[in-house]
């Protein structure tokens, strides 16, 4: 056989079906493969001494983009490190691997793992965004070191705190997908170490948010809201407004209230069902009085939509208007999480209502082992006379 020069490799002519492999004479194991396809330099040898080693064949590149020479290099590296037991394909499948972009393992992320559309919004927002504006998004994922991430999120946390905190939040589950998801043949992970490990202790100590309706403003607010009702001008606004309501008679979370389809609205027994709660509990909830009339008063309007508070395409998505109008009342800016805080409060404070049960009614589940295994947490039926005492509350205010 000769050796693999550039004038061998231009007068070569491949066969017309099958693979034919030419092996260099100088160089044991580094050869030519010649097909249809084209022409690609090879090299294959044993992982480790000894004839019972396992034989192995990578391919090095085209002829065209390696020279026989800087081929003949690569096969020699490549041989050399067989030698001493390492397997150039799964070295090979790591760098690979190792090149995927911050953009792309996030594509993988929310490919393989089930997320719901919020989040994966947020970690759109996350990589298109705020590590696109540092210069991450198309960075190698493997590129991004533990310095990078404690420059730049002490950085971002003297500005904005809470972004900080949620931005590089998504970015360790990211690293912990790549973990998991690619490997070597023998299970190993390619990516040994997630660098955001590094924010230990260093993440930003957010107050809670406490805000809710003051229990003075309670009847103002609610005097506010049946005569927003009445007056409402057309059927996206009753429907923001009817939709604030109904926050605020059940603590329920904007997304699940937002949604709520008249398919799981059960008059007859007086319930409302979430079949896809945030803690994985399907969930049948009781309805006050109020709420029930509400219902019946959204019902009577004839609109035809499968969603109870229909907007001008789908649903209504937020409520901003009718917020508006209602922090005036209140006299303090009101978010629609502050409704389900005011609910809480009122079910907790001044019901005096076990917190348990108050748990129970905004779709938590209760925290401690007892009750996770004693108390009935998805027909709620039989909290009916809680909601009803929370309703009754709002509705009569803090007196």
């Amino acid at each position: 056989m000769p050796k693999l020069t550039k004038s061998f490799v231009d007068k070569l002519v491949p066969p017309a079906k099958g693979d034919a492999f030419h092996w260099d004479t100088d160089l044991k194991g580094f050869g030519l493969r010649a097909n249809a396809a084209g022409k690609s330099f090879v090299v294959q040898g044993r992982i480790g001494s000894g004839r019972s080693a396992p034989a192995a064949r990578l391919t090095i590149g085209p002829y065209g983009v390696f020279t026989p020479d800087q081929a003949r290099d690569a096969a020699r590296e490549h041989l050399r490190n067989m030698r001493m037991g390492v397997d150039p394909r799964a070295a090979a499948k790591a760098s690979i691997v190792q090149r995927r972009t911050l953009r792309e393992v996030a594509d993988d992320y929310m490919r393989d793992i089930p997320l719901k559309d919020t989040s994966k919004r947020a970690i759109r927002q996350a990589v298109g965004a705020t590590f696109k504006e540092i210069g991450w998004a198309d960075k190698p994922l493997a590129s991004i070191t533990r310095a990078m991430v404690d420059e730049s999120f002490l950085e971002m946390r003297e500005r904005a705190p809470g972004h900080a905190n949620h931005a590089f939040g998504i970015l360790r589950a990211v690293f912990n997908y790549a973990t998991r998801q690619y490997t070597n043949d023998d299970k190993t992970p390619i990516f040994t170490d997630n660098p955001v490990k590094v924010l230990h202790r260093k993440w930003a100590k957010l107050r809670p948010r406490t805000g809710r309706i003051p229990d003075e403003q309670l009847s103002a607010v609610w005097n506010h809201l049946q005569n927003a009702r009445e007056t409402a001008h057309n059927g996206h606004t009753r429907s923001s407004i009817d939709l604030v309501t109904f926050l605020l008679l059940t603590g329920a979370r904007m997304s699940e209230a937002t949604k709520l389809t008249w398919d799981r609205v059960d008059f007859e027994k007086g319930t409302w069902h979430l079949p896809d709660l945030k803690n994985g509990n399907k969930v049948w909830l009781p309805l006050s009085s109020q709420a029930i009339e509400l219902l019946h008063s959204r019902q009577k309007l004839g609109i035809n939509s499968p969603y109870v508070f229909p907007s001008w395409e789908g649903h209504i998505k937020d409520p901003r208007d009718a917020m508006k109008n209602l922090s005036a009342v209140a006299g303090r800016k009101l978010t629609p999480h502050d409704l389900r805080r005011s609910f809480t409060h009122v079910g907790a404070w001044l019901c005096q209502i076990d917190i348990q049960r108050v748990e129970l009614l905004t779709n938590h589940l209760p925290t401690s082992v007892t009750a996770r295994h004693y108390l009935e947490t998805e027909h709620l039926e039989y909290l009916k006379p809680e909601v009803q005492r929370i309703a009754d509350r709002i509705v009569g205010g803090a007196a």
